[in-house]
């Protein structure tokens, strides 16, 4: 999965990064087989005009509407998932202009960890939640980071407190009797620097 998403990410070609964002709701990067998700194009001026596209291991550049999802103005709704659309997906308008591309990976297994799809603020709180297909109960989950045991979570979920450059890495989780997830990587952005939050607490005093 891992490298089939490396060679996604080389295909895609940005031309001119723009202020619009893409909005995938519900915000995560993994996906149940026939569940669905809503793709969003977002910019300050809530402006029209921009299309989702996607990449996959069976086509580039391809428009919502062309042969997958529903489009409705910047907005692409897709149902009944499938593992043929896990792939790399974006914003794009008539210009070539692009947004940054959020990675989707469609599922046939039996758990996923459901983490942030966009990169992290630095010091903000993550939390990671393992879920099964078909689950009983709220169950207890391990989760590891880059391979190595970080921790269960009793609810079968596990927050980050204050997440710094430090904890970016490949998350996965397993759920005893159900199955481990895939790996998603969780990236983190830096802060203000300390110079302006040092301006800003001046400006308050």
């Amino acid at each position: 999965m891992e490298a089939v998403t490396d060679c996604l990410h080389n295909m895609v070609h940005v031309h001119v990064v723009s202020p619009v964002h893409l909005t995938v709701s519900p915000s995560r990067s993994q996906f149940f087989k026939d569940e669905s998700v809503t793709l969003i194009c977002e910019d300050e001026n809530r402006s029209a005009g921009w299309t989702v596209r996607r990449n996959t291991s069976r086509e580039t550049r391809k428009p919502c509407g062309d042969g997958w999802g529903k489009p409705a103005g910047s907005t692409c709704y897709m149902n009944y998932l499938i593992t043929y659309d896990t792939g790399l997906y974006w914003c794009e308008s008539r210009s070539s202009s692009s947004s940054s591309s959020s990675s989707i990976s469609v599922l046939k297994g039996s758990v996923i960890l459901q983490s942030p799809v966009l990169p992290v603020m630095e010091g903000d709180d993550v939390t990671l939640s393992c879920r099964a297909r078909n689950p009983t109960h709220n169950l207890p989950a391990a989760f590891y980071k880059d391979g190595s045991f970080i921790g269960d979570g009793s609810a079968g979920s596990m927050t980050l407190l204050h997440v710094s450059s430090s904890d970016e890495g490949l998350y996965k989780c397993s759920i005893s009797g159900s199955g481990e997830s895939p790996s998603s990587r969780v990236s983190v952005k830096g802060q203000r620097s300390a110079a302006s939050l040092s301006a800003s607490s001046g400006d308050k005093k």
